[in-house]
């Protein structure tokens, strides 16, 4: 017998997406703080110390005390926010990625029951999904994994979403079969997996070519999932571009060159 609650959804957009999700009466779904883009009336929400899932509901004041430290470790919320639909009508509601990039929706009965997923990736899941916190057990992916250090797992049989930077790929790695990526390129992958981080082993190309000096290497067999532009990357370049830029687009070849926007609309 099926433990989450079995939701209907829909995505919207293409490069800007977001995922409605239909609830019938009594169904739930579990986000992160601030994820919520829309609610129709007649659904509540309510601040939940856990995942709300039942396995969550059966720990002891201890356990759920050591789960909560290790988000607070992490940098997530303490809480998260669980949607119900209390009235007797199926009613809709909305969540939306915070940056630009693709929502993936994977049913995770099909995946085995599990799935580890970077721990910014989490959008929000059906009641009854476990959502817990991941650490490498390779100390050179907990030195130097960057992004990929800490992660989600994801345990349960019903839908879960996770977002991603720019474009998304889906690769199936054969048994003994390595792919070396950017660790902030890594968004979700089966457990099957093997993960590690390790020395790019040539220290010019590190820090002359503009790749870091390690990468992550996954093994198969299993799924993984990859983003073109991790958060991070896309945070870097803004900032770098706003620190030479200054106040004024100096480098923009347009004749609005070095107009403000007092000078645009006239000053008093």
């Amino acid at each position: 017998m099926k433990k989450a609650h079995e939701v209907d959804f829909q995505l919207y957009g293409d490069d800007m997406q977001f995922v409605e999700i239909q609830l019938d009466s009594g169904e739930s779904i579990v986000a992160e703080a601030g994820a919520m883009m829309y609610m129709e009336n007649g659904i509540e929400m309510d601040a939940v110390f856990g995942d709300g899932s039942d396995e969550d509901s059966k720990k002891g004041f201890m356990d759920k005390m050591l789960g909560a430290g290790k988000r607070v470790l992490t940098g997530e919320s303490l809480f998260m926010t669980m949607f119900t639909n209390k009235s007797p009508d199926k009613k809709a509601l909305a969540f939306a990625a915070p940056y630009p990039g693709k929502i993936i929706a994977k049913d995770l009965g099909d995946m085995g029951g599990q799935l580890i997923c970077q721990r910014d990736a989490f959008l929000c899941a059906a009641r009854g999904i476990q959502i817990e916190i991941a650490f490498q057990k390779n100390i050179g992916a907990g030195l130097f994994g960057g992004e990929g250090f800490i992660m989600q797992r994801l345990i349960g049989d019903g839908l879960a979403f996770m977002h991603a930077g720019g474009t998304i790929i889906e690769k199936e790695l054969r048994p003994g079969e390595t792919l070396k990526l950017d660790t902030g390129c890594l968004v979700a992958m089966t457990p099957s997996i093997n993960y590690n981080v390790e020395f790019v082993g040539n220290v010019k190309s590190a820090f002359f070519g503009g790749e870091g000096l390690f990468l992550a290497t996954l093994r198969g067999p299993g799924h993984i999932w990859l983003q073109s532009i991790p958060f991070s990357r896309l945070a870097n370049r803004i900032y770098a571009a706003a620190a030479k830029g200054g106040s004024k687009a100096k480098d923009e070849g347009s004749l609005l060159r070095g107009i403000g926007i007092g000078d645009l609309f006239g000053k008093d």
